[in-house]
């Protein structure tokens, strides 16, 4: 299964059975409403706390995953998922209501494929038949913990990000109909010395390159294998550094294949600055829109590049520079209407 020096090639291709994602107010007046399966009008949830808002995010998009597979919760054998709030409370809260075996996974907002990657490989290794992989985000709940309580009205930079206040999860399967997962490269953790929060996405972007140049090596391909390579939620700034540095490094792609969830999830003239940002950003575009996209016969191969910064209040309080990382998962499907 390893290929080159840290990717996976999946001889068995996992097969993505089905997805299930939810969105927020500020998501349902985005680009992409209708590759959600549930937006919310409010960010309560008719909960008391937006970190049980949170919670509920991530056990809605779980549930209709489970149920659009056509199957019982009682079928899932392992459940992988993690969120930004601390302890990822919201995930381990959820997963104590869906009762699946659970592994608690954090990767910032890397954690989507960091969950697929190694979901795949459970499933590759036939470790299970059937589990259910994702990520969620809150934006209240995540800019009290990393930023300002959103009450406060605190200015922002326009390096900054807008937390997606969203879920996505995908059920795996050894057998069915679907787009397959057909490798993984793990990222490594890669420091560049930037210490400013609000500036995540040129904290990632030499972190995402590394996984790229790294996929591409290992699997001895060259960019164009890719209809599309899609980077988790690097927005504009991140998304510009990145690539630049592919180019500076005669990396051949070209700038209409690579693209950024960041950049999809909302509409011109909504107020997100940078873009979008959270463990939940690339996990509903990935799972809503662009599998419906390549469903539909849009494309049929390509990488998802997800993203995280792995830093903690606590660290930035100490001054320590803002560690980082980037998972990359190639999706495949040959199905799907012609274009």
């Amino acid at each position: 299964m390893l290929q080159g020096h840290r990717t996976w090639v999946f001889d068995h291709k996992p097969v993505i059975l089905s997805t299930g994602t939810v969105g927020g107010p500020f998501e349902a007046n985005g680009a992409i409403p209708n590759d959600f399966d549930l937006l919310h009008s409010d960010l309560w949830l008719n909960q008391d706390s937006y970190e049980k808002a949170h919670k509920v995010l991530f056990e809605q998009a779980c549930l209709r995953a489970i149920e659009k597979a056509e199957l019982q919760k009682e079928q899932i054998q392992f459940l992988l998922g993690g969120d930004l709030i601390n302890q990822i409370t919201p995930t381990s809260f959820a997963s104590r209501t869906i009762g699946t075996p659970y592994f608690g996974l954090f990767g910032a907002c890397s954690t989507s494929m960091e969950g697929l990657a190694l979901g795949a490989s459970i499933i590759n290794a036939k470790g299970a038949k059937y589990l259910l992989t994702g990520a969620s985000s809150h934006n209240a709940a995540v800019e009290k913990q990393f930023r300002y309580p959103t009450e406060y009205g605190g200015q922002k930079p326009p390096t900054a990000q807008w937390t997606v206040t969203g879920a996505g999860a995908a059920v795996l399967s050894d057998t069915g109909d679907g787009p397959c997962v057909t490798s993984a490269t793990i990222g490594r953790v890669i420091d560049m010395g930037l210490t400013d929060p609000f500036n995540m996405g040129g904290a990632m972007a030499p972190a995402a390159v590394d996984t790229i140049e790294a996929h591409l090596k290992d699997r001895n391909i060259d960019p164009s294998y890719y209809d599309l390579i899609v980077t988790g939620d690097l927005g504009k700034i991140g998304h510009e550094v990145s690539f630049d540095l592919l180019k500076k490094h005669g990396t051949p792609i070209q700038e209409n294949q690579y693209q950024d969830c960041g950049l999809m999830i909302y509409r011109e003239g909504q107020p997100v600055l940078s873009g979008a940002s959270g463990a939940g950003c690339s996990a509903a575009v990935v799972y809503g829109h662009l599998l419906n996209r390549m469903k539909q016969g849009e494309f049929k191969r390509m990488l998802v590049v997800a993203t995280g910064a792995l830093l903690s209040p606590l660290t930035f309080q100490q001054s320590e520079t803002i560690p980082c990382i980037a998972h990359a998962v190639s999706i495949e499907y040959e199905g799907g209407a012609t274009v």
